[in-house]
């Protein structure tokens, strides 16, 4: 299925200067698996231990990665942060500004890693200085608890944006794990394809691609498939996880939605609800007689009462090119021959994205958007977390409508939601704001270990409700735990 780079039927637009892009935004049982902690063999262990290493090492060039154009593997000392950071096996960049500042890193996970790419004509993805879309990362861990974890990136980010969000965590606890750049990146993603929508589309196709991929080389590597298969990912990466257990239940156990984008072609979708917040932005932060009008459109656009104090770095970093890229991808006849519109524009200029309205756009812009739309027809189980402040993609118009969507399509018994009070889009800020905002990460971690338990032991997790911010607790307390019942320690740790 190719996915050509320079559109041949979209002529190439005039570039516009873009600006720097922070993950756009930037899912009968099996046995159970078990999930100890994978730890690095004592030194004791001696020449048995240096045996099992080296006979291990010396195996790494038979694994065979099905499909892939290119790879390299890597035998590591530690496949976490903690060593890929010196070793040069993975990209601070990818996930800067995804995690609090304070967040540990495991230790003690050696393996091998895999990185290569999969066919594909487009360039965007310079890792490696390979100029070569549909990357991959693929982890396994000498300690294999015999279960793979498989992720699409947040944003237009590369394959390691997930390595300190998700990647270390399930690594020590003895996962296999896997990430793709989704085949196309950056805030030029849109000019990968030849039709609108399909570069979204092509991310679908990549996870899909890496999963079975991935499933077959744990077999080569360990011998046996894994015996559990999860999907999680967060903003478009959660995303993913609602189509994968929508359109391919067969290749997965369960999985973790981290506040996904919610794309539906009726709406709403961001496409809708930005245009409005950018007319009226303005206006509320010039304060001034119209200024309590533009508040109460902005909360009217889905914008979280309480959330004033995110606006404004939001409309700074990413309403505006939210709206302009994903508005080019899937409707680029909007702006005529300009290139993802034009940045802050006032409304009345013209074509201005501000004054975009979806729902007086013609059918095809529609057929687009529903080509990588949302059902709700799940086919697995599946956990959603969302933060009641997530001013990018609000949550009355993302998750509080995929959760009835899933109700509707009467899937309801497989779904559970959490909406997480003083949760925001990036965990980053909560830094910034700790007296107003709390990380989602312990969250997702207790979310996961919840789906372990109720996969392996046919436990349901706490029914869906909203998680209440515990009172009184510091930013570390929240760092360190997020119990979805509300009854103390979650085991996020």
């Amino acid at each position: 299925m190719p996915f050509p780079g320079t559109p041949a039927g979209r002529p190439r637009r005039r570039p516009r200067a873009l600006r720097c892009l922070l993950a756009v935004a930037a899912l009968g049982l099996p046995l159970a698996v078990a999930a100890p902690p994978s730890v690095a063999a004592p030194a004791g262990e001696g020449a048995a231990a240096k045996s099992r290493t080296d006979a291990h090492c010396a195996r790494q060039g038979q694994l065979r990665v099905p499909g892939a154009a290119h790879q390299q593997t890597a035998c590591l000392a530690e496949l976490t942060t903690a060593g890929t950071t010196g070793s040069g096996h993975t990209d601070p960049a990818d996930w800067a500004g995804l995690t609090p500042a304070g967040l540990a890193v495991p230790r003690g996970v050696p393996g091998l890693q895999i990185d290569g790419y999969f066919p594909d004509t487009s360039t965007s993805n310079t890792n490696h200085g390979w100029n070569h879309d549909s990357q991959f990362v693929i982890r396994l861990p000498d300690r294999w608890n015999g279960g793979l974890v498989v992720s699409g990136t947040p944003g237009n980010r590369e394959q390691y944006a997930n390595d300190r969000a998700i990647a270390d965590w399930v690594l020590s606890r003895g996962y296999a794990f896997a990430a793709t750049d989704k085949g196309n990146t950056g805030a030029a993603f849109h000019r990968d394809g030849r039709r609108p929508g399909d570069a979204v589309a092509e991310w679908n196709h990549r996870l899909t691609q890496l999963t079975r991929a991935t499933k077959a080389l744990t077999t080569q590597r360990y011998g046996r498939p894994p015996s559990r298969t999860l999907a999680t990912g967060l903003s478009n990466g959660g995303y993913l996880v609602r189509w994968q257990l929508e359109n391919h239940p067969e290749l997965y156990d369960g999985g973790v939605d981290w506040e996904g984008t919610l794309w539906r072609a009726e709406g709403p979708n961001l496409l809708g609800f930005l245009p409005p917040v950018l007319r009226h932005y303005p206006d509320y932060a010039a304060g001034g007689p119209g200024a309590g009008r533009a508040r109460e459109a902005l909360y009217a656009a889905g914008q979280p009462r309480g959330s004033e104090f995110l606006w404004p770095y939001h409309h700074q970093n990413y309403w505006d090119l939210t709206q302009r890229v994903y508005r080019e991808e899937f409707d680029p006849g909007y702006d005529g021959a300009t290139e993802a519109g034009t940045p802050y524009c006032t409304p009345g200029t013209p074509h201005c994205d501000a004054d975009y309205a979806y729902a007086d756009r013609p059918p095809r812009v529609h057929r687009a958007v529903q080509r990588i739309a949302l059902t709700g027809r799940l086919g697995k189980p599946l956990l959603t977390l969302h933060g009641t402040l997530d001013v990018l993609l609000p949550i009355s118009r993302d998750s509080d409508v995929y959760a009835r969507m899933v109700k509707q399509a009467g899937r309801g018994a497989l779904h559970r939601y959490y909406r997480i009070e003083d949760g925001t889009h990036t965990d980053a800020l909560a830094d910034t704001f700790p007296d107003r905002l709390r990380p989602l990460l312990p969250c997702h971690r207790s979310a996961f270990t919840a789906l372990e338990t109720w996969l392996g032991h046919g436990t349901p997790p706490p029914p869906s409700h909203t998680v209440p911010r515990p009172p009184g607790a510091g930013p570390g307390e929240l760092l360190r735990e997020c119990a979805l019942d509300g009854a103390g320690d979650s085991g996020a740790h």
